[in-house]
């Protein structure tokens, strides 16, 4: 079973257009609304790999049963605190001519006290039974950036896998709690490190810094060049498989679901990385928010190519 951490989930609204006129008037095509977030992502792509997923952290009484129907349609288990307020909504302008999405994303309720405590107290209560507990996505205003450290030095004792999986001082921040698993992308690791990686080398040896610090696998998504993954012992690394793209939303989401898989099927890190290129593979091959399609994951295993970097 894994558990994830939602703490800023939002209303993603996507809007079809037929080409982006910046400056100028845009009709819609289509409107297409989700209840979405990374944790309410990953706990989706889980069960649609016949994972047991639960989602825990915070919803909002406007709009939040919007997510928490999407959640339970998919036979996610949800533990939520509710407070009143409105959930965010993120505007994702799809330009349908130049294959572009355009994203405007608001920051969401600041967080109260009494929040965080409810927070800190239901990840230790889902910590006993899980595998794994996976703390993605931004955290709402008000909210310190080591809330993630925090959290995972909390259940450090116990026998649960933490993944990280967040963006500059959360996920800097978030090292020092020494986390299982991070999922950077290159421009990330870039920013952290302050060098520029050319090669895929560099790229590996970027990431063993954060395996120096207590990290046990780094797995970096470079968009259109790939993936590459290592636990300092072994390095990989997958080319991006060609495939008819229809949206990369969830993408990363799903990468982080096929490795949970993996995971909790007790796979070598090769196989941990196969199911997770096959996982992210199978997202863009869906439609907006659709996430993963099993048939498509599992035709994608086989077609993941793996060359050993180190």
């Amino acid at each position: 079973m894994i558990t994830t951490v939602c703490l800023n989930a939002c209303i993603d609204k996507t809007v079809k257009i037929e080409s982006l006129k910046v400056g100028g008037l845009n009709r819609i095509i289509e409107t297409i609304i989700d209840g979405s977030g990374k944790g309410v992502n990953v706990a989706i792509a889980s069960q649609q790999l016949d994972i047991h997923a639960n989602c825990i952290g915070l919803l909002y009484r406007k709009n939040g049963d919007i997510i928490h129907n999407r959640l339970t349609e998919n036979h996610v288990g949800v533990d939520f605190h509710w407070s009143d307020g409105e959930v965010r909504t993120n505007l994702k302008i799809a330009d349908q001519k130049n294959g572009i999405i355009t994203e405007i994303n608001e920051k969401g309720v600041a967080i109260t006290d009494g929040q965080k405590m409810y927070i800190r107290e239901k990840v230790k209560e889902y910590a006993i039974h899980s595998d794994i507990l996976v703390f993605t996505g931004s955290l709402p205003p008000g909210c310190p950036t080591n809330f993630y450290q925090e959290l995972i030095q909390e259940v450090a004792d116990y026998p649960v896998k933490c993944i990280l999986d967040a963006e500059g001082e959360i996920l800097l921040k978030g090292i020092y709690a020494k986390p299982f698993l991070i999922k950077p992308n290159d421009y990330e690791l870039e920013m952290i490190t302050g060098c520029k990686l050319h090669s895929s080398m560099d790229i590996v040896h970027a990431a063993l810094l954060f395996i120096e610090k207590g990290v046990k696998i780094v797995a970096v998504s470079m968009g259109g060049e790939g993936a590459i993954i290592t636990d300092g012992k072994e390095a990989y690394y997958a080319p991006v498989i060609s495939v008819h793209v229809k949206s990369t939303v969830g993408a990363g989401d799903s990468m982080v679901a096929g490795f949970c898989k993996a995971i909790e099927s007790n796979l070598p890190l090769i196989e941990m990385f196969r199911y997770g290129v096959a996982a992210a593979t199978a997202s863009v091959m869906t439609e907006g928010t659709q996430l993963i399609d099993r048939g498509h994951f599992e035709n994608l295993l086989k077609m993941v190519v793996i060359k050993k970097l180190m």
